[in-house]
Parts: C-alpha cells; structure tokens; sequence
C-alpha cells in the first residue's frame, strides 16, 4: 500500500512539472518580474476572414502554419492581429526543450512579457501532435497572450490544459534545427511572422518581407523583387 501510494504521489510531481513547462513564467516563482508589454499598433492594416495561415520566417527557411479558428477563434483572432501589426518580427525563442517544444512570441525575450491582453481559454479535444501550435499561459488558465509554441514530437500529456490555435503544414524541419536551451545562449528569431490566405501561401515560396501599405496580402503584390 505504501510502495503504491510513493508510485502515485510520484506520477502527480512529474505530471505537474511538465505542464509547468510551457507556463509563460514558472508557476512557482514567488515573486515574478513585472510584465512588460509590446505596443501592437507598431504597422496596421486590415485582416480579411480568409487569413488564416501565418508564414513565419527563420534563419533556416520558411514555416507555414494553418490557424484553427474552429477550435479557438478569439485566439486565433488575437494572433492575426498580432502578426498584422509586426508585433512577432523578430521575437526570439526563447525555451526551446529538446523532445518537446520551442516557445516563443515575448518580445522582452524573458519569458514574462506579451502584448498586455489576455484571452480566455478555449480548451479543446485536438491532440497535440508534432508540430501543433498550442498557447502558452501562466497557471491561470484564462492567462495566454502573446506567447505560442509548437511541439517537436507527440505531446499528449497538454491534451486538454493549453488552448490549441493550429498546425505546422509545411517547413516543420526548420522548426526542427530551432536552437536548444532555457533560454538558449544563442537564440533563434522570428525573422518576420505575417498572416495571409492559404491562396498566398501555396503560390509564393519565398515571399518578401511585407511593406504593410496594401490591403490584404496576395501573391502579385508581395512577389520578392529580383
């Protein structure tokens, strides 16, 4: 009885230190740094309904990721506007778990900041698969922001306990060389993060670092100038 009560009482630390992991700060930090937040109207434009896809931009190549309104639309929603406005260019990762995940989206690069605007939690039954995108959150769990990250292997364990916004489809293997380290010596960056129609991001490969004057981004007027 008491080797299977030790067993239990173990089971319950490990299980609550690894949804600790992906906490936006460690939820047994006594006294957490103040948060500082990023303005959001850093570059406006307008966001139609069929912009869900979000072109991230890496040292090593470009990712393309699928947002899921259906499963968290006012999620989903506050990342469109976030990636709209800039607010991701140049961000770091700045937790990366060999095995498990990279985060990101903390423009003061601690781990403690975001856009100042939280969102209730929109908990689904999707499975964290490699390469889903879930939110990141304190230990409250209407707490997410800013802050994302994307599983590099089956993440089973976070069904249920963070907010699923979407999945990598193409460029997973970029996410893959993303450097390693709480936070890492060297951090990898967010080169530049814009969301677009699924349309745009199938006909360009290598799409140019937005200017943000036109409307919605298409192909012919975000083509890379030669």
């Amino acid at each position: 009885m008491y080797q299977k009560s030790l067993f239990n009482g173990f089971a319950c630390m490990m299980f609550a230190a690894m949804m600790a992991v992906v906490t936006i700060h460690p939820v047994f930090a006594e006294t957490p740094a103040p948060v500082q937040n990023k303005t959001v109207a850093k570059k406006e434009r307008p966001v139609s309904e069929n912009e869900n896809t979000l072109v991230m931009n890496l040292e090593y190549g470009q990712v393309i990721i699928n947002l899921r309104p259906d499963l968290a639309p006012k999620h989903v929603e506050r990342i469109r506007k976030l990636a709209s406005s800039g607010f991701y260019d140049g961000v770091v990762f700045h937790r990366v778990i060999d095995g498990f995940m990279a985060q990101t989206g903390d423009p003061t690069g601690t781990g403690r900041g975001g856009s100042g605007q939280n969102i209730p939690a929109e908990f689904s039954k999707e499975p964290f698969l490699r390469g889903t995108v879930g939110m990141a959150r304190a230990q409250h769990p209407d707490s997410a922001d800013s802050q994302f990250f994307i599983v590099f292997d089956d993440s089973r364990f976070l069904d249920g306990q963070y907010t699923v916004v979407g999945h990598v489809v193409r460029g997973m293997e970029y996410v893959d060389k993303i450097k390693r380290g709480e936070p890492p010596l060297h951090p990898d960056k967010i080169l530049w993060l814009q969301v677009m129609s699924s349309e745009a991001a199938e006909a360009e490969t290598d799409i140019a670092p937005p200017d943000f004057i036109e409307g919605q981004m298409n192909p012919s007027n975000h083509r890379k100038t030669k």
